[in-house]
């Protein structure tokens, strides 16, 4: 599923004047997919579970880069997204957050590629953590809270006017999150449910005002 969304993406991305390059030659299709294979490879047993590679360099032929050059931060993204996709499927877990870098290799012919995967743990070896935005971004969780409002001060800043000036934050507890209501007017809500404070699992809707964040632990 993760891989044919992925696809589904980068077709939208190559379409129009873009495609016709792109029928005989490399697909980005192809490297998400070698991306997925490389992490069921050099997957671990860990504590919690199944740990897999989080930090990918993808080495492509000079033309292939320069054909790739109009989206290669979109391609980025979207490799990063389909690792994140398959680890989902797969119940895989990560230490560190997802890195995807592109790099060109001189001595490769137009269409060959190679994807080395790495399992590279995140600061002080805790357990990586983002909110997702409502427009797709997203903001890694690390050791201060992340506090969401309308003020410019806060890290994740909302226009929403159903949102309060400090609204909410979500913070680490050693290995467990938490989201706590700082005294809003509208109140928080985790998965539709009015609260104080609770802890986080992935997957879980954080709503402040009319506006939903998605919790997830990478």
């Amino acid at each position: 599923m993760g891989l044919q969304q992925f696809e589904d993406r980068l077709e939208r991305l190559v379409e129009g004047t873009l495609a016709k390059p792109f029928r005989s030659n490399l697909q980005p299709v192809e490297i998400g997919r070698r991306l997925t294979r490389e992490m069921d490879l050099h997957r671990r047993v860990g504590v919690h579970g199944l740990i897999a590679p989080n930090a990918f360099s993808v080495t492509l032929a000079k033309p292939d880069v320069e054909r790739f050059s109009n989206f290669l931060d979109a391609l980025v993204r979207e490799l990063a997204e389909a690792a994140r996709e398959h680890a989902r499927n797969e119940q895989y877990t990560f230490v560190g957050p997802i890195d995807v870098q592109i790099l060109e290799g001189p001595r490769l012919r137009a269409g060959r590629f190679n994807v080395d995967a790495e399992v590279i743990e995140g600061p002080d070896g805790l357990v990586p953590a983002e909110l997702v935005l409502p427009g797709g971004g997203r903001v890694h969780i690390e050791g201060e809270p992340v506090v969401i409002g309308r003020m410019p001060e806060c890290t994740v800043v909302l226009s929403d006017p159903n949102v309060s000036r400090r609204h909410a934050e979500v913070l680490r507890i050693n290995e467990a999150f938490m989201v706590r209501d700082l005294g809003s007017t509208n109140g928080t809500k985790l998965n539709g449910a009015p609260i104080r404070e609770s802890y986080l699992t992935s997957g879980d809707n954080i709503t402040v005002g009319s506006t939903t964040l998605v919790f997830e632990m990478l």
